[in-house]
């Protein structure tokens, strides 16, 4: 009976073999969907350990090679994502060990890890708080030119429509004009009553549930603060969903939203200057989708840095 050691000795590695009528080097080979448990500190000091979704990858610049080792690729994910806390200094050793596991096979090495992170919000006006899901994405990338991070995410808000506003105190004015005649004095307990009443309110702005979806690279040895990030874009727009909602917290979103109204190009150029204003973000890329409630349809903008060798638009 053979020995285990001697088993895999004698198994066949049929990667190895070249296929001369289908010779060609290849983009990119590797795996997605991996699941890897990993640990995360989104900039609070506390690392978080979420269930993820890696792809894992490296180019094939030998013609002759019918495959790479994709077992080592899925070992060092392992190794690497489940035990270390993920950083950029983390990830570009990962790369390299992609590469060093594929020396004579590929040049160029890339990692995408998806997961989601909880993040404590506080009420607007009350003492409680509740959770708030935000899905992060990283991508990095190693090649001749260097290494690259990138780091992606979504902030959800509420976006009330500025002309739909207009048109509303329009309205209002009316119904107003109607049950006060301009040629009589005016009771203030009359008015205060007339602008409790249906009557005060007969026409409403349109709002709708909006997503910002961000896509940033930070300047060469900034951590990855995604707290920060997040509380950079959640306050440029003033409106961002909530968590626990007391009727205190009701109203003060109501009064956000009445304060912040925008189109999407609105929201687009708060997010685009509060970014511009991080001197830790090096380029970034926004798509705002407001999910129209007058449409069946969806509003859109999109805004990035627009340095050299950016994203674009």
């Amino acid at each position: 009976m053979h020995s285990h050691e001697n088993t895999v000795r004698l198994m066949p590695d049929v990667a190895t073999q070249a296929q001369p009528h289908l010779a060609g080097a290849l983009d990119w080979v590797g795996m997605d969907g991996i699941e890897v448990p990993v640990r995360f500190d989104a900039g609070d000091g506390e690392v978080q350990r979420s269930s993820a979704q890696v792809g894992a990858f490296v180019n094939l610049t030998r013609p002759d090679r019918r495959g790479i080792h994709m077992s080592r690729l899925y070992l060092l994910v392992d190794q690497y994502l489940s035990t270390k806390t993920i950083d950029a200094a983390m990830l570009e050793a990962l790369l390299r060990a992609f590469l060093e596991s594929h020396a004579e096979l590929s040049d160029r090495a890339r990692i995408s890890i998806r997961f989601d992170q909880l993040v404590r919000r506080a009420a607007l006006r009350s003492d409680n708080s509740g959770w708030r899901t935000y899905p992060v994405s990283i991508e990095a990338s190693l090649c001749k030119e260097g290494f690259r991070l990138e780091l992606g995410t979504e902030v959800v808000y509420s976006s009330t429509c500025p002309a739909s506003a207009a048109l509303s105190r329009q309205l209002i004015q009316e119904q107003f004009a109607k049950d006060f005649e301009a040629d009589k004095p005016l009771a203030h307990a009359a008015v205060l009553a007339w602008l409790g009443s249906d009557k005060g309110i007969v026409a409403t702005p349109h709002a709708q549930r909006s997503v910002a979806r961000l896509l940033v690279r930070f300047v060469d040895g900034s951590p990855l603060k995604l707290i920060d990030l997040l509380d950079r874009v959640e306050q440029s727009l003033g409106t961002p969903v909530q968590t626990a909602v007391k009727r205190e917290d009701e109203q003060a979103f109501a009064l956000a939203n009445g304060s912040n109204l925008m189109f999407c190009e609105d929201a687009a150029r708060r997010i685009q200057q509060a970014l511009d204003a991080d001197g830790s973000i090096a380029d970034f890329h926004v798509r705002l989708e407001h999910q129209e409630s007058l449409h069946p349809h969806d509003a859109v903008a999109y805004a990035s840095k627009g340095v050299a060798g950016g994203y674009g638009a």
